[in-house]
């Protein structure tokens, strides 16, 4: 289950491929101990990749695309490309990927994007991964064949772990023994605390992928353990995992944040964990507890959701880490499929104008979907096309994180006032939702890591 779906739409080094010790530190992270200027690294998110092998373009592809929830799968592989590319380029540190790899698990897909990660391990850049609720033990695993469907092999626990563990297990100083939970030293002075909290073991039994999440209690006692153990080395710890620890909407959905959402937070702050990198929600959205101006004297925790990398605007996080003040920074950043397409002399003139093209499929596939809901209301037809273009220009700007930029315009469209006058209904509420004052940027950040 996705925000998007719900609202109307419906990340050169050879490794060794044996395991090490588990208090090994990896020769990257050696490489960097003297270093003391800020460390960049990327986080991105919900890739949601396909295996370009696995669909061939035909009626049973494009009607699932055209049905969902605005992923923009017809060029996954591409939009991965230019990940790599970028990463090739730039060179970060590490990339984060904080799960829903895969589009619906797919063995396939799994096996082409982590061939793609060893070509940016490859450049220099370490790549650290964890599940989220699409990855793993996932019956709606599909191929797409003409106009049909067909059922595609899926991966469980035990392949992702034989998959991805280039890209992070080994290296990883522990291993939770309930959940792909790991913890690795990614740079001076700053460990890298990968939360597992996706559920599915029971996915097969319930013949689709459960979509909310929790971290276990033995994950937490465990979490205790290891802030000890990175405070012995005076070490900060960020916090990544696929589901949202605060809620990133007003309205009343449910999914998204963690299940003991409550009970992870105050075991984050007694052990000091001040910021988490999450996704699953699909928006761009950064959110603080306690607000800023409130008179709450807990520890200021925020929770960044970076937007899905397979959803326009398809961006990242670019941050960075510097050891000596342990502030840390954020951004986002648009992959750079333009480049990508140009440099590898693509014709396709939807490659070549990349930004413009996915930007104009999302907005058309929000008005499609608004004018749907629309379709039984008393409204006019005009007025129905209003409220639609608000929808849709909307929409937009709030995937992206820079809805605030643009709500005096918006709210002055005719089509605004005729979603205001609505009582009640989900379409009313998420566009309320959408236009409520942000009390952070949801695209930017600087703040501070706390030590034990």
């Amino acid at each position: 289950m996705l925000l998007s779906s719900l609202f109307i739409l419906s990340g050169c080094k050879d490794k060794d491929t044996t395991s090490p010790s588990l208090n090994a530190v990896p020769a990257a992270a050696e490489a960097r101990t003297d270093s003391t200027q800020p460390v960049p690294f990327w986080i991105a998110t919900d890739t949601h990749f396909l295996d370009k092998a696995l669909e061939d373009g035909g009626q049973a592809f494009q009607t699932y695309v055209t049905g969902g929830d605005g992923k923009m799968l017809p060029y996954s592989d591409e939009l991965t490309e230019a990940l790599v590319r970028d990463v090739e380029h730039k060179k970060p540190a590490f990339l984060i990927l904080s799960g829903d790899l895969t589009n619906n698990g797919e063995a396939d897909s799994h096996k082409e994007l982590a061939a793609k990660l060893h070509r940016m391990e490859a450049a220099g850049t370490s790549v650290y991964v964890i599940p989220g609720n699409h990855d793993i033990n996932n019956p709606w695993a599909r191929s797409f064949d003409g106009d049909k469907q067909v059922v595609a092999p899926h991966i469980n626990m035990e392949d992702f772990l034989r998959i991805y563990a280039d890209f992070g297990y080994h290296e990883a100083v522990s291993r939770d023994k309930d959940s792909l939970s790991y913890v690795v030293k990614a740079a001076p002075g700053l460990w890298l605390l990968m939360m597992d909290s996706a559920q599915y073991a029971h996915n097969e039994e319930y013949n689709f992928p459960q979509t909310d999440g929790r971290i276990l209690p033995s994950t937490l006692s465990w979490i205790d353990e290891q802030v000890k153990l990175a405070a012995q080395e005076h070490a900060s710890i960020l916090t990544v995992m696929h589901h949202n620890l605060l809620s990133h909407t007003s309205m009343a959905v449910s999914g998204f944040k963690l299940n003991n959402s409550q009970e992870t937070m105050k075991a984050f702050r007694r052990d000091g964990l001040n910021l988490v990198l999450s996704g699953h929600i699909h928006m761009q959205d950064i959110r603080r507890d306690p607000p800023a101006d409130s008179i709450d004297p807990a520890l200021p925790v925020y929770d960044i959701a970076t937007s899905a990398m397979a959803v326009n605007p398809h961006q990242y996080g670019s941050m960075t880490f510097d050891p000596s003040s342990r502030a840390v920074t954020y951004h986002t950043a648009v992959v750079d499929v333009e480049g990508w397409a140009k440099a590898n002399n693509k014709t396709d003139p939807h490659l070549l104008n990349f930004k413009s093209y996915a930007e104009e499929i999302f907005a058309e596939n929000s008005y499609a979907k608004a004018m749907s809901r629309l379709k039984e209301s008393s409204f006019t037809e005009a007025q129905k096309q209003a409220m639609a273009e608000v929808m849709s220009k909307l929409n937009v700007k709030y995937f992206a994180g820079n809805a605030a930029d643009s709500l005096e315009e918006i709210r002055a469209m005719p089509g605004y006032k005729l979603w205001e006058s609505m009582e009640g209904g989900f379409m009313s509420g998420y566009i309320r939702s959408m236009a409520e004052h942000a009390e952070l940027s949801n695209v930017s950040l600087e703040m501070v890591l706390t030590t034990q």
